[in-house]
């Protein structure tokens, strides 16, 4: 099933939009979903060492101190992708329909 998503479309003269539906192919779900994987991981990474300063900072730092403050940070800053997904279609929307 392909994602979608609708957008409002301004139309002149009216107060109302037209909601327009929009589809990702299967090649652009694809790409933002491994885009999303690609960042998560450089998050996850991130996250990681951010959290080997902070337990030592905190002198805290044991291996599970270490790995439950970056999961908290992972979770707190990693995107869904289907936030991804709504992104890529948001940009198709604006090539399709602003001028």
């Amino acid at each position: 099933m392909a994602f979608s998503k609708t957008f409002p479309k301004t139309v002149p003269g009216s107060n109302y939009p037209v909601w327009e539906e929009i589809f990702l192919t299967e090649e652009e779900e694809n790409e933002a979903a491994e885009q999303c994987r690609r960042e998560n991981v450089q998050l996850l990474d991130a996250c990681l060492q951010e959290a080997q300063s902070l337990a030592i900072k905190n002198r805290i730092n044991t291996e599970e101190n270490v790995t439950q403050i970056a999961i908290a940070l992972f979770e707190k800053r990693a995107s869904h992708e289907v936030f991804w997904k709504e992104n890529k279609a948001k940009e198709k929307f604006d090539r399709m329909f602003k001028h």
